[in-house]
């Protein structure tokens, strides 16, 4: 038999299998049938086409000279937003789909889409070691400029797809936060297009008020049109050191320990059950044992978590040489660990070799082709959350994602938080050590309940002194909100700038208590 008939044999089955079984059962329980078959090839196009206009902006040099003319297409429909009564809230007009947060806003089919068409990076200042971009340009897309260059920027969040302006109106972390702090405080600049049209640009010296308001705004007090950060030079490698602890109180001992050296670039841990982790440091360099190089970024090598866990169940420690930007997207291939959930043989051998090049399928068309019937299969039994907390209280908020959740593996990321104004800082005067607690994937907890679950933990974190991330479900009521994080600068801003009647209250953008 040819391939073409052997082909069109196993597409009839398929059909037939699927008639059979339902459309719907058969994305609710076999996703990974419609996940291989469609989306899979519909994210390498995606990817195909970002790659060739990025390529093809850049050597046309054609960025710069439309960047202006683009803000002022936005400016002016701010104005026409004013002129026809500023009946409706503004937001921006991308899909809810492309964003890389799973929750659904609703809010995009109420209010005023402003079309923001804006994904470039504008220009490289090796002398001020400023990179400035626009807010859509991905991590991905801004790891692949600069690193030839012999750049990189300080935090580089993990996944490919996130985007400057998510990261900066929402936030981002990386396992070079306890150095350089979350993805805002290596932002020097802002330029944004506030309510009433006009343009500011705001950085800690001019307009500082809303410099410090932006981060963690959510949009809601102007447009981002373009950012300012700062430039490292960027090294080949980064040598990583394994190193497996078991026990809850040596695990988190050997954490904050490995996080307040600043001699490590990196560090990170994935805790695998409540006693047992594997803390990672890691420093960059231009030299390399070449027999300990681990390519980790390549299609057909085991997802780092997996790859990690060997060294807990061989319970030794190892040294590797990962490639810079290979380190700086080690999880993306694998979506942390969230593809698993999705095509359960992923991280087979067989599968990264035949089809691993295709891997991952892009989150925004995992959220456009989910449905109603998995986005609710999702929210009750799926939990998305990063949860930010002092260092201090590591041990009992591990203790309480195993009672309240019993997700694993966790995923542990320092930062240093330092205390400027905004809505997020320290309790005290000085700057604090935090760490994020990643949880991601399927609760294990017996009668898990989304709502009382997580409304628990949001009590637990407040009452430490610790902020939930704002992309994922938050089940907080407005008190309880404005008790985790500190509204009284991002309230001001909001009614000097007439932003009340232009933009939600972040609250109502990001709340389930408060959507519809």
């Amino acid at each position: 038999m040819s391939p073409v008939w052997s082909l069109c044999a196993g597409l009839l089955l398929l059909l037939l299998w699927v008639r059979h079984r339902g459309l719907e059962a058969v994305l609710v329980h076999h996703r990974w049938v419609f996940v291989c078959l469609f989306l899979l090839p519909l994210s390498i196009l995606f990817d195909v086409y970002y790659q060739l206009r990025a390529w093809a902006v850049w050597r046309l040099h054609s960025a710069p000279r439309q960047h202006a003319q683009r803000v002022r297409h936005i400016q002016a429909q701010v104005r026409e937003w004013k002129n026809e009564g500023s009946k409706r809230y503004m937001c921006t007009g991308r899909p809810g789909w492309l964003t890389v947060s799973l929750r659904v806003g609703k809010y995009k089919k109420i209010h005023k889409n402003i079309m923001i068409n804006l994904m470039d990076v504008l220009e490289v200042d090796s002398e001020r070691r400023v990179v400035r971009v626009e807010p859509l340009v991905t991590m991905g897309q801004l790891t692949a400029h600069l690193n030839p260059m012999g750049w990189t920027i300080p935090v580089v969040p993990e996944l490919d797809d996130l985007t400057v302006g998510g990261l900066i109106m929402g936030t981002g972390i990386e396992s070079s936060s306890h150095i350089y702090g979350l993805f805002q405080h290596t932002c020097v600049a802002y330029e944004l297009v506030l309510a009433d049209g006009s343009l500011v640009r705001c950085s800690p010296t001019e307009n500082s008020d809303l410099f410090y308001a932006v981060p963690w705004s959510c949009g809601t007090l102007g447009f981002l049109v373009a950012a300012e950060i700062k430039m490292i030079p960027a090294k080949k490698y980064v040598k990583i050191h394994y190193e497996p602890v078991r026990g809850l109180q040596k695990i988190c001992e050997k954490f904050t320990e490995e996080s307040k050296k600043k001699e490590n670039s990196f560090v990170e841990g994935l805790v695998y059950s409540l006693e047992e982790a594997v803390i990672m440091t890691g420093v960059l360099t231009d030299e390399a044992e070449q027999s300990k190089i681990n390519r980790i970024g390549n299609y057909y090598k085991p997802w780092f978590f997996k790859h990690v866990e060997k060294y807990l169940k061989a319970d030794r420690t190892g040294i590797e040489y990962i490639p810079s930007r290979h380190y700086y997207h080690r999880h993306t291939r694998s979506i942390f660990w969230e593809l698993q959930d999705i095509i359960p043989f992923g991280n087979n051998p067989v599968f990264r070799y035949l089809f691993g090049w295709m891997v991952p399928p892009k989150i925004s068309l995992l959220k456009l082709t989910q449905g109603e019937a998995i986005r609710k299969l999702y929210e009750q039994h799926h939990v998305v959350q990063d949860m930010l907390v002092p260092m201090k209280s590591l041990e009992k908020s591990i203790q309480t994602f195993h009672v309240d959740l019993n997700v694993y593996p966790l995923w542990l990321c320092p930062f240093i938080l330092p205390n400027n104004p905004g809505m997020v800082h320290p309790k005290g005067d000085e700057a604090e050590l935090y760490v994020d607690i990643g949880a991601y994937g399927e609760p294990k907890r017996k009668q898990f309940e989304a709502r009382a679950s997580m409304r628990q933990m949001e009590k637990f974190v407040r009452s430490v002194h610790g902020f939930q991330m704002l992309y994922a479900d938050c089940y907080m009521t407005r008190e309880e909100f404005w008790d985790m994080f500190d509204g009284s600068l991002y309230h001001k801003l909001r009614e000097q700038m007439n932003c009340k009647d232009a933009f939600p209250e972040v609250y109502d953008k990001i709340c389930k208590a408060a959507r519809h």
